[in-house]
């Protein structure tokens, strides 16, 4: 998935949008309104890092068993290590899973 592809898929959840509290470095996409500057987070990217990294909310027991099976799958980067992950974006995690995980994300912060 390449990042534009990744960034419209993020976008296509209902009631997504996109904040920078972090940064123009980082981009973080909230469930909520817009206008009232609200939402949570259920995904956080940082497009220029190589490869890309996402965290993504997680379950802790699914979050412990990605660890364990997936090197690209790291305790969330400045954030709760038991309910967030970081995902580099090599491939290694297959689309179909990685999709499953956004979907997972959306719906614990939803």
């Amino acid at each position: 998935m390449t990042s534009s592809e990744l960034h419209d898929y993020l976008l296509s959840f209902p009631n997504v949008w996109l904040d920078f509290p972090f940064g123009e470095d980082v981009s973080v996409y909230k469930i909520g309104h817009a206008e009232t500057g609200g939402g949570k987070m259920f995904a956080i990217v940082s497009f220029d890092a190589k490869p890309v990294r996402i965290s993504l909310k997680c379950d802790p027991q699914l979050a412990e068993r990605l660890r364990e099976t997936y090197e690209s799958v790291l305790p969330g980067y400045h954030l709760s290590k038991k309910h967030w992950n970081t995902i580099l974006m090599t491939g290694q995690v297959p689309e179909d899973e990685f999709k499953s995980l956004v979907q997972i994300s959306y719906d614990l912060v939803a």
